[in-house]
């Protein structure tokens, strides 16, 4: 693989450095969900999986635990993320009542 240094970075145009800038956001994105991903796994399956697996299938009570689990955790990012668009909403909105006055 091709390493690059900050000389052969310096020679991109801005629409190249943008466009990658806008490529390692979102590489690091997907990192984040994908730990986040393996994060939520670990802890639902500590909580909801206490015994030996006997079979191919978990029980009941294990799969509706696992299926809480993961709700629990997509409602409570959905309104974090609710939460965060509002404090940024709401700041945005500060810079622009201090730009009119």
């Amino acid at each position: 693989m091709e390493s690059f240094s900050s000389a052969s970075l310096s020679n991109l145009n801005d629409a190249d450095k943008a466009e990658l800038q806008k490529f390692l956001a979102n590489e690091q994105q997907r990192s984040t969900i994908q730990a986040e991903t393996h994060k939520l796994t670990q802890t639902c399956w500590k909580k909801c999986v206490t015994g030996n697996i006997k079979n191919s299938k978990l029980d009941s009570s294990e799969e509706t635990c696992l299926a809480n689990c993961v709700e629990r955790f997509l409602d409570l990012n959905s309104l974090t993320m609710k939460h965060l668009n509002n404090m940024r909403s709401f700041t945005e909105q500060l810079k622009g009542d201090a730009a009119i006055e």
